[in-house]
């Protein structure tokens, strides 16, 4: 556990401030990662044949949805949308939820992935997080928000999981440009990312595991969560707020 909560406390950075709403998401050196402008023609009118529309699944402003089992988009680190574009271009992380995503990014150039990036990090849509009670009525085990906060601010030491803000910022919000935002993710995306990343943590090809996180932190991280932590930490998550009480001032980032 001290080796893992080492690496996670060294990684842990700085939030990084950006341009508000900037027509181009910038890359740490300040040069431009992509043409925003370009990357919503794609967003949302898709590319050819093989490139539908993103909002299509991750909707117009890109909030996701659980009956889809979509993530959000909107307030995501721009680096962290590039890598995973890249990821599924280049067959590092299987699209496990609509099959889907890995035949997209093959179908756009590298000069699109990087519109795409620069397009979604100005998506500031407000979201209040996941719908949980209704969730449950329509029989989807949700967990019990309080108990995944102790996670989220604490983590769980009597069984080797560091606290999720060690990378990830204050509630989720993000800390630097190479953790993304899980604050205000959905409900259902963050369940499952959570349970792939623990088969990841098998080492064997497994359906539905996930490989490509960076130095394999969040599957040494998933490999010590139980079912119950899983469901609560997403309960928590989904609905965290980015600001800490007497604080209204949440960061800003591109």
């Amino acid at each position: 556990m001290k080796g893992l909560m080492g690496v996670a406390g060294a990684l842990a950075f700085v939030l990084i401030a950006g341009v508000p709403l900037a027509a181009q998401a910038q890359s740490d050196e300040g040069k431009a990662i992509g043409s925003a402008d370009r990357g919503r023609v794609i967003f949302q009118n898709g590319k050819g044949d093989n490139v539908p529309a993103c909002s299509s699944c991750h909707g117009v402003d890109g909030l996701g949805s659980d009956d889809m089992g979509t993530p959000r988009l909107a307030y995501q680190v721009d680096t962290y949308i590039l890598k995973q574009l890249e990821d599924f271009a280049h067959d590092r992380r299987t699209d496990n939820t609509m099959s889907a995503m890995n035949d997209i990014a093959k179908g756009l150039t590298a000069q699109d992935r990087k519109d795409m990036a620069a397009y979604v990090s100005t998506l500031k849509t407000p979201f209040m997080g996941s719908d949980l009670d209704a969730l449950r009525a329509n029989d989807v085990k949700v967990g019990e928000p309080y108990k995944g906060e102790i996670i989220a601010h604490f983590g769980l030491p009597d069984h080797g999981v560091p606290a999720c803000k060690s990378c990830h910022g204050y509630n989720g919000r993000s800390a630097g440009r190479l953790f993304p935002a899980i604050g205000g993710q959905r409900y259902v995306y963050l369940k499952h990312e959570l349970e792939a990343w623990r088969k990841g943590a098998t080492g064997s090809r497994a359906d539905a595991a996930r490989y490509n996180d960076y130095m394999g932190l969040m599957r040494g991280v998933a490999s010590h969560l139980t079912d119950e932590d899983i469901d609560n930490v997403a309960a928590f998550l989904t609905s965290a707020k980015p600001v800490s009480p007497g604080n209204p001032r949440a960061p800003v980032r591109n």
